[in-house]
C-alpha cells in the first residue's frame, strides 16, 4: 500500500508539472523541458558510463550539448532568432569531440559514439517538442495530446496485456509486453484521438486517428528501444528520479521514437 501511495503521488506530480507547463506559457514550458532534458541526458550518461565496457562520456559536456539543442530549437521554433542559432550547437558539439583528444581515454571511439547516441536518443526528441509546440503558432493542446496519448496508450497496454495477455509481443526484450496489450493499448488510443479531434478542429478526424496510432506504433519501439538499453546493461531501471516509477527515461522512452515520427506527420498534414 506504501508502494501505491508512493507511485500515485510521485506519478501525479509529475504529470501535474508537465501539463501545467505546456498549458501555463511557452516560457513556463522551455524552462522546465530544458531542466528535464539535461536531468535525462546526466541520467542517460550515468547508466552507460562503465567501467566494465571503458565508456567514460563527459557527462557535463554532453548535459551543456543537451541543453544547447534545445533551447537552440526553442528560440527557432519560436521564431526568436533564425535557423543560424545552431551554429552555436554545431560548434559545442566539436569542441566536444576535438576535447576528447586531450581526455586519453582508453576507447575514446566509443565515448564520441555514446555521446551522440545520448543526442540522438535523449537531446533530439525533447528538442523536437518545440517543433510541435509551435506549428505553426504556439499549439498548447496538440503538443498535450502527444502526451495524453502516450499516456492512454500505455494505460490501455496495461490493463489489456494484464486481463487477456497470452502472446508475447517481444520477448527476448520485454518479456511482459503481449500482442493483446499492443492491440488494448492502440484501441484506447484511437478512443483518445477521437477526443481530441472533437476539440483541437484544425485536424480531421481521419488525421486524429492516424496521429494516434503512430505514436501508438513508434511509441511501442520507443519503449522496447529503452528496454533493449537497460537489458544490455543489466539494470532494472533507468534511475530513480521519480519514486516508485524508475528513472526519467523509463517515464519518457515511448517518446523518444513517437515525437520525432509525430513532428514528420504533423509537418506533412499542416504544411
Amino acid at each position: 500500500m506504501n508502494n501505491f501511495v508512493q507511485r500515485a503521488v510521485s506519478g501525479a506530480v509529475f504529470v501535474a508539472i508537465l501539463v501545467g507547463s505546456i498549458l501555463w506559457h511557452p516560457y513556463a514550458f522551455g524552462c522546465v523541458f530544458t531542466i528535464v532534458t539535461a536531468l535525462a541526458i546526466h541520467e542517460f550518461h550515468k547508466l552507460t558510463n562503465r567501467p566494465d565496457n571503458e565508456i567514460n562520456v563527459n557527462k557535463a559536456s554532453a548535459i551543456v550539448a543537451g541543453i544547447l539543442l534545445f533551447v537552440c530549437s526553442y528560440l527557432y521554433a519560436s521564431n526568436l532568432l533564425p535557423a543560424t542559432v545552431f551554429f552555436a550547437y554545431a560548434l559545442f558539439v566539436i569542441c566536444c569531440f576535438v576535447a576528447e583528444l586531450y581526455r586519453k581515454q582508453i576507447q575514446p571511439i566509443h565515448n564520441w559514439a555514446y555521446f551522440l547516441l545520448g543526442q540522438v536518443m535523449v537531446a533530439l526528441p525533447f528538442s523536437l517538442l518545440n517543433f510541435i509546440l509551435f506549428m505553426p503558432a504556439y499549439q498548447p493542446l496538440i503538443l498535450l495530446a502527444v502526451f495524453v496519448t502516450i499516456w492512454v496508450n500505455d494505460t490501455g497496454a496495461y490493463l489489456t496485456g494484464m486481463t487477456f495477455g497470452r502472446h508475447k509481443l517481444f520477448e527476448r526484450v520485454s518479456p511482459k509486453k503481449s500482442w493483446e496489450g499492443f492491440i488494448g493499448g492502440a484501441l484506447f488510443a484511437l478512443l483518445s484521438g477521437y477526443i481530441f479531434s472533437r476539440f483541437i478542429p484544425e485536424m480531421s478526424l481521419i488525421e486524429w486517428l492516424v496521429f494516434s496510432e503512430i505514436i501508438v506504433v513508434c511509441g511501442t519501439f520507443g519503449d522496447l528501444n529503452e528496454s533493449l538499453l537497460k537489458r544490455t546493461l543489466q539494470v532494472k531501471d533507468s534511475g530513480n528520479a521519480i519514486p516508485g516509477h524508475g528513472g526519467l527515461l523509463d517515464r519518457f522512452d515511448s517518446m523518444m521514437l513517437a515525437v520525432p515520427a509525430t513532428f514528420i506527420y504533423l509537418t506533412l498534414i499542416l504544411f
